[in-house]
């Protein structure tokens, strides 16, 4: 059974989703800067090794976030074509809920979170 959202409401998650992913983009732009900090001021091979890692994480959540907002802005044409297949009565057509973009941004804000702790972490260790 697929559940159905009007679609203002979708819209208006979608709106939300794409905010987040900025503020996590911004996010990892600070988290950048204090690996620098750290790599700046440690040579050791561990702390190093530890800079490394967390800059390929930070590399992966950048492209996690672009492919988040394509599929999110994919979403949002096929809501535009819709209502500009039929405008009338939009604010009381539903379409099918987008629960797999949903659960994949819920996942990863897991992540995110998780990564954030863990480099929050290892920051209170070397500086």
């Amino acid at each position: 059974m697929t559940l159905e959202k009007k679609i203002y409401e979708l819209h208006h998650e979608h709106q939300e989703w794409l905010n987040k992913l900025s503020f996590y983009k911004d996010d990892l732009a600070v988290m950048q800067n204090r690996i620098n900090e750290v790599a700046a001021k440690n040579t050791s091979s561990k702390v190093m090794i530890m800079v490394e890692h967390f800059q390929n994480q930070i590399v992966i959540q950048k492209e996690q976030i672009d492919i988040l907002n394509h599929e999110i802005n994919e979403h949002e044409s096929l809501i535009k074509e819709s209502v500009a297949q039929n405008a009338t009565a939009v604010d009381h057509r539903t379409l099918p809920d987008h629960s797999e973009h949903r659960e994949k941004i819920e996942r990863f804000e897991e992540l995110f979170a998780a990564l954030r702790k863990e480099l929050m972490n290892f920051l209170s260790k070397v500086l």
